[in-house]
């Protein structure tokens, strides 16, 4: 069995660092430019700060000028940080805890890069296609007569990915038609689906 996802599997090296003396309409035209979703705020080479798409949205509110606005003042503060080496489902789960979409991998000698919510929705994605149970049109033969579903199941082990009344997944996955997060999917003409999908 393949070992679990590390951040360093996933994360993102290429980055957009801003300094805090900076506008934000500036980072906010260089976030387009690079089409990201956010922006480090680093003081040297150590990070102090994100600037998010929400952060800007919240400048927008409150009716400020962005031209006139500084990273320093809009910005999320402290980031966190990782550690290139933890898991990914612990990242997840940190990220899930502190309503965050973004972390900050560090290692000793400084930034290695982020993980973003689209990086770890993305490895789900892939997980997802990994643990698909294959589809076979041949019936199942009994090993012993009068063996129960349940008992050739129980046979088969517990981790394999088993429908859930039907065709509906219980495990949480991107949809293979739209792309987007669910938290269940059906099985539609061979592809994991959502349900918004699975009624077209």
């Amino acid at each position: 069995m393949e070992s679990e996802l590390s951040v360093r599997d996933v994360l993102t090296t290429d980055y957009v660092g801003v300094s805090e003396s900076d506008a934000i309409r500036d980072v906010v035209r260089l976030m387009r430019e690079e089409r990201t979703s956010c922006a480090l705020v680093v003081r040297g080479a150590e990070p102090v700060g994100i600037v998010t798409e929400w952060d800007v949205l919240g400048l927008v509110a409150d009716a400020r000028d962005p031209g006139e606005t500084t990273v320093g003042d809009t910005m999320t503060t402290p980031v966190i940080t990782v550690g290139p080496d933890r898991s990914l489902t612990d990242v997840a789960t940190t990220m899930a805890r502190q309503n965050i979409r973004n972390v900050v991998v560090e290692d000793e000698d400084g930034i290695v890069g982020l993980v973003t919510q689209r990086d770890v929705i993305a490895a789900a994605g892939s997980f997802q296609a990994t643990m698909t149970p294959a589809r076979s049109s041949e019936p199942p033969v009994d090993r012993e007569p009068g063996a129960t579903a349940a008992a050739r199941a129980s046979e088969e082990g517990d981790a394999q990915l088993r429908p859930n009344g039907g065709d509906e997944y219980t495990t949480q996955g991107v949809c293979e038609a739209c792309g987007s997060l669910a938290d269940s999917l059906w099985d539609a003409n061979g592809q994991l689906v959502c349900a918004d999908c699975r009624t077209v």
